[in-house]
């Protein structure tokens, strides 16, 4: 991993209140998990900020090795790293993913 990528990463999480690493867009998601993932945001009405993993590839292999964790989508949220599309399923249906962006002041779509 580059340490370009690494800046990059860091910059996008820290400067955005809610990001969320996936395969391909919000508009047209590449894989099941991205979907879903985009789904529970929109369900929520959170502003996220996306990026495409599928457009760089040293993104792509960079956000694993920054959140330790091995596939995409994450979640991020106040710049720390919340989970995947499982995680976020089982925070969303106990009412604490609505709560942690509450929390985090990630303010609702209009």
């Amino acid at each position: 991993m580059t340490d370009d990528a690494q800046a990059r990463i860091d910059a996008v999480v820290k400067n955005n209140a809610v990001v969320l690493f996936m395969k391909g867009t919000p508009l047209f998601p590449q894989c099941g998990f991205s979907s879903r993932a985009v789904a529970i945001l929109e369900r929520l009405g959170v502003d996220f900020e996306s990026v495409d993993v599928l457009q760089d590839q040293a993104v792509r292999q960079g956000i694993k090795a920054y959140s330790d964790w091995p596939t995409i989508p994450q979640l991020y949220v106040g710049g720390e790293f919340v989970g995947g599309s499982d995680i976020m399923m089982e925070m969303y249906e106990a009412g604490e993913l609505a709560e942690l962006f509450q929390n985090a002041g990630a303010a609702a779509a209009k």
